[in-house]
């Protein structure tokens, strides 16, 4: 038995995917787009080529893009097995699916109007709405905390990772030779006491463990920390009447940020004053986690006793249209908005930031992971000058980093995953990670538990 990362290996964050060959069976766990730099984004193409007739499956931990973003390529190549996920990952894959068809379209066509004035041939987008569509009827729900059988000789079994609503870790139980192993994949776990997601749940067996280690060098601030910065920014803007940025992953964390400042306002934290959903996948992501209050952890739980959480969004302001976008411009501050990308690759934060961040009355706030070459990721390292659509913007704005919001565990936290299934001295394997991150929680469990983690290169096959 073989396991190959054919993406976020090598000091790589993006394009998660592994492909898991028996001598009886084929599968893929995730398989992810890459984002960041110009080259990162080369690598996105099927990871099979059109060696497809041999999967018999693929798992699907959760719906961010970098983990299903490639999924079109593979049904294009001809693939029509099942892609095993929670109900909630299904219905968010067609939303980010949908979305990453939508733009790569749109920046197809951008492109080709200045091939076309350098008389050269055409790229197409890299798959199609009608891939998305193909890709969708695929899915096949799967329950957690109940054994699978996803491919000969391979059981699944998924519990939840904490990161995003329906996310997972995964153990498969592999037969092979008259012999069964246990490999376990964490996923994207999320620190624990996220508000609205249960906390990540671990196992207690494992021959092998891929570990995702983001943050595997540090802890993020407490959230309680964080909240108090967050609110003394948004204090601070209010009276000099400036406008605040937030760049937003559409899904899990605008829905956070919205619930944290509803409450902020509802105990006179905060004054009340405009906040824009400026995102429609967003919008449409609120709706999906209305839901499904089953995967709620206790303490929305009992917050919601008596009021439904759509009631959150009910004093935001949703700007579906492009025209709603634009007239965010017009408005006078205060006025808090929060848009897409994330990572400020993409999207309407970047128009937003075209417009705001040579104005020094204007507020960024950075509330999640920074992919190496994003305009977000320059932002924070401070640089004084960035390039928008071709554009030389001064950066005037106030940047402000708030690294208490993340959707990923901090080396606490993952170290804390690990401790039951190190007491079976599984062997490890660190991905989804830049250098410095997965070295450093390599030694911490090195030196906690005398195993030694092995940190992979890019399509390195791995023997069990």
């Amino acid at each position: 038995m073989t396991i190959t990362p054919l993406g976020a290996a090598g000091g790589e964050v993006t394009g998660s995917c592994y492909d898991v060959q028996t001598d009886q069976a084929r599968i893929l766990v995730d398989c992810g787009l890459f984002q960041g730099t110009r080259k990162t984004e080369e690598l996105n193409r099927s990871p099979l080529g059109h060696e497809v007739s041999h999967l018999n499956a693929v798992l699907v931990t959760h719906a961010h893009l970098d983990h299903v973003g490639r999924l079109p390529l593979l049904v294009r190549a001809g693939f029509r097995g099942p892609m095993f996920a929670t109900p909630a990952t299904i219905e968010i894959a067609a939303l980010v699916l949908h979305d990453a068809a939508k733009i790569q379209s749109q920046d197809a066509d951008r492109r080709n109007r200045h091939l076309k004035r350098a008389g050269e041939p055409p790229h197409p987008p890299l798959y199609s709405q009608e891939d998305v569509d193909a890709t969708l009827r695929c899915f096949r729900p799967i329950p957690y905390h109940q054994p699978i059988q996803v491919a000969p000789g391979i059981q699944a079994f998924y519990r939840e990772a904490g990161h995003m609503l329906g996310s997972a870790s995964i153990q498969l139980l592999v037969e092979e030779n008259a012999k069964t192993k246990t490999i376990v994949f964490s996923g994207d776990l999320g620190p624990r006491g996220t508000p609205i997601l249960k906390d990540s749940e671990t196992f207690t067996e494992a021959d092998l463990v891929v570990l995702e280690s983001t943050y595997g060098d540090r802890n993020h601030r407490p959230r309680e920390a964080t909240v108090d910065e967050f609110t003394h920014i948004v204090r601070s803007a209010v009276l000099e009447q400036g406008k605040i940025f937030v760049p937003t992953f559409a899904i899990g964390r605008a829905q956070g940020l919205i619930h944290m400042l509803t409450c902020l306002m509802a105990e006179n934290s905060i004054p009340r004053f405009p906040v824009y959903l400026d995102s429609p996948m967003a919008i449409e992501a609120s709706k999906i986690y209305t839901r499904h209050p089953e995967l709620y952890d206790d303490d929305l739980l009992d917050y919601l006793k008596g009021r439904p959480f759509s009631s959150d969004f009910a004093e935001v302001i949703m700007t579906s249209t492009p025209d709603d976008s634009k007239r965010i411009n017009d408005q006078p501050g205060p006025l808090l908005v929060l848009a897409g990308a994330g990572m400020c690759n993409a999207g309407r934060i970047v128009h937003h930031l075209r417009n705001s961040l040579w104005k020094p009355d204007t507020h960024v706030i950075i509330v999640g992971y920074q992919g190496y070459g994003t305009l977000g990721r320059q932002l924070v390292d401070g640089e004084k000058f960035v390039s928008i659509f071709g554009e030389k913007i001064a950066v005037k704005a106030r940047i402000h980093t708030l690294g208490g919001f993340s959707a990923h565990a901090g080396q606490t936290d993952l170290l804390q995953w690990f401790e039951s299934l190190a007491r079976c001295r599984p062997r490890v394997i660190l991905t989804h990670g830049e250098d410095r991150q997965r070295k450093a929680l390599a030694k911490c469990i090195g030196d906690r538990h005398q195993i030694h983690p092995y940190l992979p290169l890019l399509g390195e096959p791995i023997a069990l």
